[in-house]
C-alpha cells in the first residue's frame, strides 16, 4: 500500500510539473524545437499559444444563441469569449472550477446560487466552485469568462 501511495505522488509531481511547463513530453527535446515542431512531433500541449488572433479563432456552438471563443489557456486558467443573441440563455449548471466573468457588452440576467442580478458593460460577477449559476441574454452581447483550472471539456469540442 505504502509503495501505490508513492508511486501516485510520483505520478502527480510528474503532472503537475507538466501543467507548469505548458508540455506533456521531454522538455529537453522540446526546448530544441520550434514551438509548432513540438507541438506537431512531440507534445500534446496542456497551453494555448502565447498570441491568438481572434480572426484566427474557431468559435463553438455552446448552447443555442450562444457561441464561445477559446482566448488562452494552460492548465492552471482559461479565457473564453462567450457571445450571446439577445434572449439566448446560458442554462444553469455547476462546476467545481472557479469562474470569474467580465460582462465586456450587453445585458444579462445572472443567476448565482439562486441569488439574480442584471448586469451590464463594465459589471462582473464570480462563481465558487460547484455553486449553480446561469445568463438570460437581455440584450446581445459579449462575457469574458475566466476558469481556474482551466475547462478542459472546452478543448475536447474543438
Amino acid at each position: 500500500m505504502k509503495r501505490l501511495a508513492l508511486m501516485a505522488m510520483a505520478m502527480l509531481t510528474v503532472l503537475t510539473m507538466s501543467a507548469q511547463n505548458g508540455k506533456t513530453c521531454n522538455q529537453q527535446k522540446c526546448d530544441k524545437m520550434s514551438e509548432k515542431d513540438c507541438e506537431k512531433e512531440c507534445c500534446k500541449k496542456t497551453r494555448s499559444a502565447a498570441f491568438l488572433y481572434e480572426k484566427d479563432l474557431q468559435w463553438e456552438d455552446a448552447e443555442p444563441g450562444v457561441k464561445r471563443q477559446i482566448m488562452g489557456y494552460d492548465g492552471q486558467l482559461m479565457v473564453v469569449k462567450v457571445k450571446f443573441e439577445k434572449g439566448a440563455v446560458g442554462k444553469a449548471h455547476t462546476h467545481y472550477h472557479t469562474q470569474a466573468t467580465y460582462v465586456a457588452s450587453g445585458k444579462f440576467e445572472v443567476t448565482i446560487g439562486g441569488e439574480k442580478k442584471v448586469l451590464e458593460a463594465g459589471d462582473g460577477y464570480y462563481v465558487a466552485p460547484d455553486v449553480l449559476h446561469g445568463a438570460v441574454c437581455l440584450e446581445a452581447g459579449v462575457l469574458i469568462d475566466t476558469f481556474s483550472p482551466m475547462r478542459a471539456d472546452f478543448l475536447g469540442k474543438k
